[in-house]
């Protein structure tokens, strides 16, 4: 009986411990070395109650560049203790690097403005960047 209860606890440590959830958001933006990391935001309810939102922008003031949300082997540990009633989680943000995309001087003229908010207008300033990034082969930037 007891070989039975150790066999089911060992089995059960393992389903949990094998499906370490991760999840990585990439923002398009170039990554730098600042990282900004929360090991326990508390979330609750088998995570219906997600945790409270990271604070970054006063450090990252070039706004992220990937975001990663991960469970791990302690977080899992302490959710299987609660009964999922408190599922923390580990969250990670890398901050962007300076080193952003601007307009040179000579791809000034790889802008399309919209001619006024209305959505007629829009799909019209949309049409002509993708016909001119598709002729130039480089991106075109649409304002609104």
């Amino acid at each position: 009986m007891r070989h039975r209860v150790l066999a089911v606890l060992g089995l059960t440590l393992v389903v949990f411990s094998s499906a370490c959830y991760h999840a990585t958001i990439t923002t398009g933006l170039p990554a730098g070395t600042d990282k900004v990391s929360k090991e326990w935001a508390n979330g609750f309810l088998f995570g219906l109650i997600p945790p409270s939102t990271v604070e970054t922008a006063s450090q990252c003031k070039n706004g992220a560049a990937i975001v990663e949300t991960q469970h791990s082997f302690l977080n899992m540990l302490a959710s299987f203790i609660t009964f999922n009633l408190w599922t923390p989680m580990q969250i990670d943000v890398t901050c962007a690097s300076s080193n952003r995309m601007s307009l040179g001087p000579s791809e000034q003229g790889n802008e399309i403005r919209a001619k006024n908010g209305s959505p007629e207008a829009l799909r019209t300033a949309i049409a002509e960047a993708a016909e001119a990034s598709a002729q130039r082969h480089q991106p075109v930037i649409v304002r609104f």
